[in-house]
This record gives structure tokens, C-alpha cells and sequence, in this order.
């Protein structure tokens, strides 16, 4: 049972109305304004300036009460260009401000400052595009020039590796980390501001015997960032961080803004909580909205003790739980409140309905994994028949292989499907070798830019790369330098088209081209080089048109440069086109990726412990506490009907083709004491099911034992 005394406290509802608006205007009156909200988001959105919780359960409108807040403070005197909304995608951001511009636009009263309706100078965005903004403002009070440019993911491991080579580890006795472990590695430190030694003993234990070869990488990979004028993602959150902890440059910032408000605050991290504090250190103008039971990102280092621990951390603190539901039935949400009720902390919440009624949620217990994608294929075409289009519904699962099966037999029904976690657009190889060119150019100090793009060129190894890529720096971005390579045989032809292609996106000559332009030049340039380097050279074509076409959106090459880096598109379906060319699809995804999205219905696969929780995050309590929150976040998706699917017999992978198998154990997370809530579905045997049959009996057990007896 659930230890009630680790919770923190219940804090009544305040309707406190904001006091004061910017320049010491008065109160104003939003009675009609807040009419459309229930009493519990009215009080957050009327609340002062002392440090505010919003606890918002799954569906209970967090996006609009966040929306009515900011709202609220513009429409009360606060300067828009004095606020800071943090979200963790720019797609949430523009879509709050459109809902802000939208409320303001509906009620403007005689008196009211037309300028205070406009959301263009308030600061919205993500951590990362916040911090890339502020230290292109400020960034020289720590020596950081504001022309430095962003290392993507792939970018950085890419550096890492160019130096893990230099540095031989690779050669080392024992086995050394390959790139992507080294970058996560060097990641969490950096997030949770914990010391190398420690994150390998609790996270990467297996490389704890690699810590000096891991010390000498990662001083190396911050030397070379510092030499090229560089910054990988945790550089921004980090530099953010020093201009928030040295006194003489947090004045600076913090003078800039009144409030603070973060969307998504379980989903913090260490660095980000103490930027927060040093934005404002006594917590006036905060506002904070998330969900504890909805914390599923430990594995990028956030940490749920932000969210559980802010009272402690801002006294004075009010706390509002939004516990209306406004998405789930509610059967459903008696399901999902008993299934976190089990939790051993949090901030207590009963999520409530007023769509009181609803079929109940089903547990189905199936035979093996066959069975299991009968029954979701099954169902998910009986619903399709009654109306609900396949978008309306997805399939959720822990690992991305956990849909394989399904995958397979959707694709031999010709039921078309979307699956969420792919490669990303900018990640692809045909991108990121145009994108190299624009970031040469932006940053001619950008080795790993260099690299891959001379590299693309026929007749140029890494060696020699490498050597031009130096010289470059050494003569610190002069391009001239370049102009009296001899190029190989095999170069010749390319080599002064390339050089001309670099003075024009260096803006050395007479032309003056837009960014358009640009792109064309270098995807004109790139053409021969990627139809020898691509079979599909055709299709991937298609894509830098596309993204030629796309450019005339940003103001500038920084700025494309850096959206792209921060918020990638995961293809260019995403800027112009649906998902596939069809009339409907389903949605297959992992419940992380699903995070925020919502279903009419839902079905959650392999909940067999081992899967559900996942074996490999069963090593501490902490671990097992937030796989519950994700089973909990997969229910939470369904709207009206969601059916939780445990296959019982696994056979096993990876051997010679036999009939070993084990059995496996309901999802610890619903327990006897919970499936009361659930419909049981047990599945009659069919025609396909392994050993069914409905063919009478030809012979009978006594028959075959006579059969086998005559052999003594």
C-alpha cells in the first residue's frame, strides 16, 4: 500500500489574482476571460508573482491553463518581451503563443495597450534555442563569440571519434567505449553535474575500468570544441549555466525578465533546475507546470526529484492540481488512477471525468506473440468499421523490436502504418553533407564540417583532410590558404569549382545571394557527388530541393542552421506532405515517443514482466518506479477504449530454429488487486493459433498407447 506521509503535503486553491501589472498598472478584472476554465486552472492562471506549482494530470487541459497564465500576465501590465516560456519543442512554444494571441484577440478592452496583446517580443522557446539566444546576446561576458556554431548529435559523435582515434584508445587492451557511449557518457555529467566517477560506477559500470582513457577524451573533445569555436547541445545548457552562476554576468540576464514559466518540469534536468534558480533564486515569477507520474526521461538525465522537491526548493511555494480530465472515459481513468496510486511517491491527484461512462479496459492474455498481433489486427479493423479511422488509433510498446512481428503482418494485409522514432531528416547522409557546406562557411573553424566535406571530394583521404582541415585553422578561416593546393589527378576537376562554391558562400565576391540561392549553388555542386555516392541518388535529390525550397522561411543561414540543429524535422513529409500516400494509417510507436499525444484507442503490447518493465531497468527502485510511470503514460494515451495485450509463451530469439520457449509473468504493474478494473478477454483457440484444431477425433489416447506399447 501506498506510505502516505512521503507525499508532500495538499495546499488548498488560492484564488489569488495577479497583483499589479507591469510599471505598477492596477489589477485587472479576467472574470470573463477565465469563464471557460474549471476553478482549479482559474487560480493558476490568476495567480501572483510567489513561486507557483501547476501538478497537470494526463488530459487535464495543461496546455490551456499555461496558455490563460501567460495571458493572464500580458493582459495585466507585464510586458511580453519581459516573459520567458520554456518548452522542450519549438512546436510546443508556437503553438502556445498562438493560443495566447488567440485569447488576447478575443478580448481587448477600451484602455488596453494594443502593444500588450503581442506575443512577438515575449522569449519563447526551448532551453537550447533560449540559450543559443541569450549567449549570442551575452555570451562574450564569458569569451564566447556570438558566431560559434552547434554541433548535432551525429556531429559531436563524429568529433569524438576523430579524437578517440588520435588518442589510440581504441588500441587500448581492454574493450573502449565506441563513440555514442562516449558522448552519453560525457553527457549526463555534464546534466546532472555529477563527477565522472560516479556516473560510470551508477550508469556505465560496465566502462568503469576505462575512466582515464574516458578523462583524456573528454578533455581532448572540449579543447577541440574551445579551439573551433564550437558547441555541442550540453555546451548551451552549460554556458547558459556559467552565465547564471557568475554574479557579474547573472545580473545581466536576470534584469532581463519578470516571469519565468517551464512547461514539462519533470522532464528537467539538474543543469536546467539551477539555471532556473539562478533566473530567479527566491522563486518570484515562477511558474512551473508537469506531472510527476509522467517523469520517463532519466535515461537523458532528467531527474524527478525537480518536480517532487520543488516546494522544498521555493518556499512559499502554492501548489494546484488540475485533476479534471478532459480526454479519458471514466473507467479508464479509475484504471490508470489505481495503477499509480501504487507509486511509493508523488503529488497525489485523482484524475476525474465527466464522460462517466465508456466500455472498461480490457486485459488480454493471449498465447504468444501471434496471437497477440491477430487480436490488435482484429480489433483494430473492427473499430475501423464502426468508424474510427486508423489514425484515431495506435499500438504502444516499450522497445521498438517489440513491434516487429505486427510490422510484418500489417505490411502482408496491406493495412498501412506510421511508425514514430526513425531517422531523423537532418541525420541523413545526403543532408548533412549539403548542411557541411553552409556551417563551413558559417564557421570555417568547424573541423568536423571541413572533414566531411572534403571527404565527399574523389581523390582526397582522411590523412590529407585532415591536414587541410589544420591548415584552415591555422589560418584562421581564410579559405585562401586552400587556393594553393595542388589537388590530386582525381581531384583536379573538382577542386577550383569548390573554391569558387566557398568564396560565394563566404560572400567574398560581388554576388549577393539569398539563402535560396545559396543552397542551390551547393546542391548544384553536390549533385555529381552524391549520384556517385548513392544508388538512390534520385529520391535523396528530391529532398534537397525540398530543403532548398524550405529555406526561404528563415532569415538567415545562422538561423537555418541553428533550427534545423535544435528542432530537426524527421523528414520532409513533415513540412509539406502526410505521412504516406494513402488514405489513413496506424500509428505503431514507443510510448516515449508518444509522450503528450492521445488516441480514441489504444493498445499496449507485451505487458509480460521482463518486457514491461523492461529487464534492464529493474536495478534499483528508482528504476522500477519510473517503468510503472511509463505503463502509465501508455494507458493514460487512450481517450475510450484501450486494450493492454500479455503474449504468455516467448519463444526464444536468436537460436536454431526450434520450439524452446519460456513463459512469462503479468506486468507487476497490474496486480491482482487492479484487474478487477479491467475486462479479461480470454481468447478462444482458432484455426491460426499453433495446436488448435477442430477436426473431430480419429482416434483416441488409448489407441496410441497401444501403438507405442507394442514396441516392448
Amino acid at each position: 500500500m501506498m506510505s502516505a506521509q512521503r507525499f508532500p503535503p495538499r495546499i488548498s486553491v488560492r484564488h489569488n489574482p495577479i497583483a499589479g501589472g507591469h510599471g505598477g498598472q492596477p489589477p485587472v478584472d479576467m472574470n470573463a476571460f477565465l469563464a471557460d476554465l474549471n476553478p482549479e486552472q482559474r487560480a493558476a492562471a490568476q495567480h501572483g508573482r510567489d513561486p507557483l506549482l501547476i501538478v497537470a494530470g494526463a488530459g487535464t487541459g495543461k496546455t490551456t491553463t499555461l496558455a490563460h497564465r501567460v495571458a493572464a500576465l500580458v493582459a495585466s501590465g507585464v510586458s511580453p518581451s519581459r516573459i520567458l516560456l520554456l518548452t522542450f519543442t519549438r512546436r510546443a512554444a508556437a503553438e502556445m503563443m498562438r493560443r495566447v494571441d488567440a485569447l488576447l484577440g478575443k478580448w481587448r478592452k477600451p484602455g488596453l495597450d494594443a502593444r500588450s496583446v503581442q506575443t512577438r517580443e515575449l522569449w519563447g522557446g526551448t532551453f537550447h534555442a533560449v540559450a543559443t539566444r541569450l549567449l549570442r546576446q551575452h555570451g562574450q561576458l564569458i569569451g564566447l563569440t556570438p558566431e560559434f556554431t552547434i554541433l548535432d548529435r551525429s556531429d559531436a559523435e563524429d568529433l569524438m571519434n576523430a579524437l578517440r582515434t588520435e588518442l589510440d584508445l581504441a588500441k587500448a587492451a581492454a574493450r573502449f567505449p565506441l563513440k555514442g557511449t562516449c558522448l552519453d557518457i560525457y553527457s549526463r555529467v555534464v546534466n546532472t553535474q555529477q563527477p565522472l566517477d560516479l556516473v560510470l560506477k551508477e550508469t556505465f559500470p560496465w566502462v568503469a575500468e576505462q575512466a582515464e582513457g574516458l578523462k583524456r577524451l573528454f578533455t581532448a573533445y572540449t579543447d577541440r570544441k574551445e579551439q573551433q569555436q564550437t558547441l555541442d547541445y550540453d555546451d548551451l545548457l552549460l554556458f547558459w549555466h556559467v552565465l547564471m552562476t557568475t554574479p557579474e554576468c547573472a545580473n545581466v540576464v536576470q534584469g532581463k525578465f519578470d516571469c519565468v514559466l517551464i512547461d514539462e518540469y519533470q522532464d528537467t534536468n539538474t543543469l536546467q533546475f539551477e539555471i532556473l534558480r539562478g533566473l530567479s533564486p527566491n522563486g518570484q515569477g515562477v511558474t512551473v507546470v508537469g506531472d510527476d507520474a509522467q517523469a520517463i526521461y532519466s535515461f537523458r538525465a532528467a531527474t524527478v526529484r525537480n518536480i517532487l522537491d520543488f516546494p522544498q526548493h521555493f518556499p512559499g511555494v502554492q501548489v494546484v492540481r488540475l485533476e479534471q480530465n478532459y480526454r479519458s472515459t471514466q473507467p479508464l481513468l479509475d484504471a490508470t488512477n489505481a495503477v499509480i496510486a501504487l507509486a511509493t511517491e508523488g503529488h497525489r491527484k485523482t484524475l476525474w471525468s465527466a464522460k462517466k461512462t465508456g466500455p472498461l479496459p480490457r486485459y488480454v492474455p493471449c498465447l504468444d506473440e501471434t496471437e497477440q498481433t491477430d487480436y490488435v489486427i482484429e480489433q483494430v479493423l473492427q473499430l475501423r468499421e464502426t468508424g474510427i479511422e486508423l489514425r484515431r488509433q495506435a499500438v504502444l510498446f516499450r522497445a521498438s523490436h517489440h513491434s516487429l512481428a505486427l510490422e510484418l503482418e500489417l505490411a502482408r494485409r496491406n493495412i498501412p502504418f506510421h511508425k514514430f522514432g526513425g531517422l531523423k531528416f537532418v541525420e541523413a547522409a545526403h543532408v548533412k553533407d549539403l548542411l557541411a557546406f553552409l556551417r563551413l562557411a558559417e564557421n570555417p573553424r568547424d573541423s568536423v564540417s571541413a572533414l566531411r566535406v572534403l571527404l565527399l571530394l574523389p581523390g582526397i583521404g582522411p590523412k590529407k583532410a585532415g591536414q587541410l582541415a589544420k591548415d584552415l585553422q591555422a589560418a584562421e578561416g581564410a579559405f585562401a590558404t586552400w587556393a594553393d593546393f595542388q589537388p590530386p589527378k582525381d581531384t583536379a576537376l573538382h577542386w577550383p569549382l569548390f573554391i569558387a562554391l566557398m568564396k560565394i558562400l563566404m560572400r567574398t565576391t560581388s554576388a549577393r545571394l539569398t539563402l535560396a540561392e545559396e543552397l542551390r549553388h551547393v546542391r548544384l555542386f553536390y549533385t555529381p557527388l552524391l549520384e556517385q555516392k548513392f544508388d538512390d541518388a534520385q529520391v535523396r535529390l528530391r529532398d534537397l530541393e525540398q530543403l532548398e525550397q524550405l529555406a526561404s522561411r528563415f532569415e538567415s543561414r545562422g538561423q537555418m542552421l541553428t533550427e534545423l540543429t535544435l528542432d530537426p524535422p524527421n523528414s520532409t513529409q513533415d513540412f509539406a506532405a502526410d505521412p504516406l500516400l494513402d488514405e489513413d494509417w496506424l500509428t505503431l510507436s514507443t510510448i516515449h515517443s508518444v509522450k503528450g499525444l492521445e488516441y480514441d484507442a489504444v493498445f499496449l503490447l507485451h505487458a509480460a514482466d521482463g518486457n514491461m518493465p523492461s529487464d534492464l531497468a529493474t536495478g534499483n527502485d528508482a528504476e522500477i518506479e519510473e517503468e510503472r510511470r511509463l505503463f502509465y503514460v501508455g494507458l493514460s494515451r487512450a481517450k475510450t477504449w484501450l486494450s493492454v495485450c500479455h503474449p504468455q509463451r516467448y519463444f526464444f530469439a536468436h537460436r536454431s530454429r526450434n520450439d524452446h520457449h519460456s513463459y512469462s509473468q503479468r506486468t507487476r504493474f497490474l496486480p491482482e488487486t487492479i484487474l478487477p478494473l479491467f475486462e479479461t478477454i480470454n481468447r478462444k483457440p482458432t484455426g491460426s493459433s499453433p495446436g488448435a484444431s477442430t477436426t473431430a477425433a480419429v482416434l483416441s489416447t488409448a489407441d496410441v498407447r497401444r501403438r507405442i506399447g507394442r514396441l516392448w
